[in-house]
């Protein structure tokens, strides 16, 4: 596979996984570009024992996972601007392509919920977030969970168990 295919392939599920992961475009944008610099220097060494896109969505996940590690053993933590979650820098759209059947204000009330959805699994600690995106969001298999986050079958159910608790709370709070 060439470098151009590649990308083809795989730069928008980075991006996707990414930008839910960091909360912001700009964040998104770089961890993504890292992420596939990064698969891509690795990939003569892909053996084939998964999928290949597990394989990236490993190093996107763990390229994200070092970040936050770095930046919090700094001594700090960016503000996440929730606002760019919308189509605000270009015509690229973030969420599913809209009906044009849908009323409008059923449609404003989809982007609030994902909105308030969206800022609680930003509070969810890094890996409860991570697990969280990659089954809810991305809908992957626990299996496939478990290739990514290193981990096995029963403990992606029993911590995605516990985050959906954590992220129900948030909720909760939010709705109350």
């Amino acid at each position: 596979m060439s470098e151009q295919q590649f990308l083809d392939e795989h730069s928008q599920l980075v991006f996707n996984v990414a930008l839910r992961l960091t909360g912001n475009r700009s964040d998104a944008e770089d961890l993504a570009q890292d992420a596939l610099i990064r698969a891509l220097k690795a990939l003569p060494r892909f053996r084939g024992d998964s999928k290949l896109s597990t394989w990236v969505y490993t190093i996107t996940v763990n390229t994200w996972k070092n970040r936050v590690r770095a930046e919090k053993s700094r001594g700090f933590w960016k503000t996440i601007s929730f606002g760019a979650f919308g189509n605000q820098d270009d015509d690229e759209p973030v969420y599913e392509p809209k009906g044009d059947d849908a009323p409008l204000d059923s449609e404003l009330e989809k982007e609030g919920t994902a909105t308030v959805v969206q800022k609680a699994l930003l509070q969810l600690d890094a890996d409860d977030r991570a697990i969280v995106v990659l089954r809810e969001i991305e809908e992957r298999s626990y299996g496939e969970i478990g290739e990514v986050l290193g981990l096995a079958e029963g403990t992606v159910k029993s911590r995605l168990f516990r985050a959906r608790a954590k992220l129900k709370t948030l909720l909760d709070k939010v709705s109350a």
